[in-house]
């Protein structure tokens, strides 16, 4: 890679699969680490399938392959085959970071825990990502975003209005927010590294990071406190903290504080609210929640959502329209701050969705389409030591596949 950027000349080796170990590795390489990927032969990680699987939006390219393996390089070997035990042993031997998330057992059988990892390699940063953790009944259990993230840290069962039975989140959502746990696990670790000359042996689990995400309620339990009922936006136990409704349709989400409610009474048409004895103070606000529900509903029903644009940010109102993901991909602010950026090498794609982590004035490298399966297996071989015999005799013992770039990403 040409660009040089904060992890130019940095070694990952992305052991893992789905997407929030994977997604980790983009990270680092958005700042120019060289990821190798690697992948079982045949139908390589199940991530290639996901963008094609309801309800996934239905397009021809492979759009969240490449969101989470960009900028990488490619290859198939059969890590249950015990003539892979070498080229494994150089990748870690060649790696700083490795990223792994099979479950605990199954990666010591395929050589991949940290005890013989860090044994080939101890200034190795080993990271790892589980459901539920390292300990515990669950261990071993293995997890995903809809399971661990959402469903077992409270997080899914806070976040439905009352009366509504749970609904399915944006799958991935829970890998993607875990994935830069994961990253901030590794960057300390290789800081570490640089004062003490120490590998380590980092992670998260998808539950920590759901709770971690569920934190002011699970904090509030903790605390002993009572929890407020679920939502319900016709009676809400805050009005100024509720969606409503504009004249032509459009939903937004109003978040403001009992401080500014002078500022909206005024935006609304209504400054003389702003003396009405019920909504003096947060007590007043709490009892007569309902109350102030139902005048708020009817106000900004009554007008277009174009006019209560203008309004609330003449009084400096905080409030989002709800946009689809559609109209997210669209909307202006994203290109503005590179949230999106464009993709080169895919047919149909000319953009992807950027990693959250910026260094302002620090270049990432232009991203680039993800590698086929097996795509570069005979370059990294030949990088690793292995001469043109041992690569074919590799093949032979069915330690890589027969021929490179057998599936394509797109």
């Amino acid at each position: 890679m040409t660009t040089e950027s904060v992890f130019t000349g940095l070694k990952v080796l992305d052991a893992a699969t789905y997407i929030a170990g994977p997604a980790a590795a983009t990270i680092l390489s958005d700042f120019g680490a060289d990821v190798i990927k690697i992948e079982p032969p045949g139908k390589g990680d199940p991530q290639r399938l996901l963008s094609f699987v309801p309800p996934s939006p239905r397009a021809q390219a492979n759009y969240g392959w490449h969101l989470a393996n960009r900028n990488k390089r490619g290859m198939a070997i059969d890590l249950k085959s015990p003539a892979t035990s070498d080229v494994l042993k150089r990748l870690v031997e060649w790696a700083d970071v490795v990223i792994t998330n099979f479950p605990h057992g199954t990666r010591e059988k395929l050589h991949l825990g940290y005890d013989e990892v860090s044994g080939w390699n101890p200034r190795v940063v080993y990271a790892d990502l589980t459901g539920f953790g390292d300990a515990g009944p669950d261990a071993r259990q293995p997890g995903f975003d809809l399971t661990a993230y959402w469903s077992r840290s409270g997080l899914l069962a806070s976040t439905r209005d009352a009366g509504g039975a749970p609904t399915v989140p944006v799958w991935g959502s829970g890998d993607y927010t875990s994935a830069v746990a994961i990253y901030a696990a590794i960057a300390t670790a290789l800081y570490r590294r640089e004062r003490t000359g120490l590998g380590a042996d980092v992670g998260t689990s998808l539950l920590a990071t759901g709770v971690w995400a569920t934190g002011t309620l699970v904090a509030g339990a903790l605390a002993g406190g009572t929890p407020f009922e679920l939502h319900d936006r016709t009676a809400p136990v805050n009005a100024l903290t509720n969606p409503y409704q504009t004249a032509d349709g459009r939903w937004f989400m109003l978040a403001t504080s009992y401080v500014h409610w002078p500022a909206l009474s005024r935006a609304i048409g209504r400054p003389e609210l702003a003396e009405d004895p019920r909504f003096a103070g947060i007590e007043g606000f709490v009892k007569n929640a309902a109350a102030l529900g139902e005048l708020l509903d009817a106000a900004f029903r009554s007008r277009p959502s174009a006019h209560w644009k203008e309004a609330l940010a003449r009084e400096r109102i905080n409030y989002s329209l709800i946009q689809t993901p559609e109209e997210a991909a669209q909307d202006p602010q994203l290109r503005a701050n590179d949230i999106v950026v464009p993709l080169e090498g895919v047919n149909g794609l000319e953009y992807t969705v950027n990693s959250p982590v910026t260094l302002r004035g620090v270049p990432k490298v232009p991203a680039s389409r993800a590698p086929d399966l097996g795509e570069h297996n005979d370059e990294i071989l030949a990088e690793l030591g292995f001469g043109p015999a041992e690569i074919t005799r590799l093949r032979a013992q069915g330690a890589i596949p027969g021929t490179t770039g057998t599936q394509k990403a797109a």
